[in-house]
């Protein structure tokens, strides 16, 4: 190929008459997407934003028309009224004794049960796995009351009521009103939502190499020391998103809470009966005394605020291990 002097001027003249164009059109792309993310993040962050502000105005700052973001004065007063008349202190340990320890052993055991189903083959196993997507479809309410019968007289394969009819002595314990309500199922990998954890991390297990139990069966280990030593250190991506997922549906959880234990409620329990909580305590939610909402907001920025603080602590791991996990939707 020959090149001559016209040709490469010609070149050089198109390359500069399309470089203005190029980074026109760049720029254009580049404004457009970040006026796109700054508009989702405005309408994301707009609640948390205006709970914030509300949360530390005084009532003159809260009625006045003429500050919205920016209060005119401060205060922590709506945080003390708030602390006491949801019993925070109470409503916070429960949901940690309850609903977190819950999740946690969720954690464990579906990550057992899925190991199970990706890389064992048994008989039966394709029924139970469509069993498994059964209790993803279901929802919880349809299956309260017969939770709620077990629970009120526990008894494992009728052993107990079988007793209770030939001697007359009733056995069954009566679980209700206590954590074990949460516990249980949680131990047997059946609590909420479990199905879709198992699932998650069948999908993850089935991605693992086989050369590396492979490895260890070699050097004697058996399926349990295989799991533990292999499966578990090799997971730490999919139990990341786990741990993140199951105690936010159990921070979030009320409905079971509200159907199991008679008193020492967790917090989402408390924040459903907010309403009646500020009644009882003189606050009324009217056209009247506007204020009240300013109450409201606080007690959800209460809630949200230890879940808010968790997940800033490991967004970065969780994105990371979203990405390879390869959870969509």
């Amino acid at each position: 190929m020959k090149f001559n002097k016209e040709s490469i001027l010609q070149s050089i003249g198109d390359c500069k008459k399309s470089t203005p164009v190029k980074i026109s059109s760049t720029v254009l792309k580049s404004v457009f997407r970040w006026f796109i993310l700054l508009s989702i993040g405005y309408i994301v962050l707009y609640p948390l934003f205006y709970m914030i502000t509300t949360s530390i105005s005084t009532k003159e700052a809260f009625l006045d028309p003429t500050s919205v973001w920016i209060p005119n004065s401060v205060t922590l007063e709506n945080f003390t009224f708030m602390y006491k008349v949801m019993d925070y202190g109470a409503a916070l340990l429960a949901t940690l004794r309850i609903e977190m320890v819950s999740a946690l052993l969720e954690v464990f055991t579906c990550a057992i049960v899925a190991y199970g189903f990706a890389r064992f083959k048994f008989p039966l196993r394709k029924i139970l796995t469509a069993l498994l997507f059964v209790t993803i479809l279901i929802p919880t309410p349809m299956i309260v009351m017969p939770l709620m019968t077990n629970f009120s007289k526990l008894d494992f394969l009728g052993i107990l009521g079988l007793f209770n009819k030939i001697s007359g002595i009733d056995l069954r314990p009566d679980l209700l009103g206590t954590p074990w309500t949460f516990y249980l199922p949680s131990l047997f990998a059946s609590g909420l939502k479990s199905g879709l954890l198992i699932y998650i991390y069948i999908q993850f297990f089935k991605g693992l190499p086989y050369e590396l139990e492979e490895a260890s069966w070699i050097d004697g280990a058996g399926p349990i020391r295989t799991f533990f030593a292999i499966a578990v250190p090799s997971s730490g991506v999919v139990i990341l998103t786990v741990i993140v997922f199951s105690i936010i549906w159990h921070w979030n959880d009320y409905f079971m809470a509200s159907m199991f234990m008679d008193e020492g409620y967790p917090l989402a329990v408390t924040m459903s009966k907010l309403h009646d909580l500020l009644n009882y305590n003189g606050i009324y939610l009217s056209p009247e005394k506007p204020n009240g909402l300013a109450y409201v907001l606080t007690g959800c920025l209460m809630f949200i605020i230890p879940p808010l603080i968790f997940y800033l602590i490991v967004q970065h791991w969780f994105v990371e291990s979203i990405d390879r996990v390869g959870i969509t939707g």
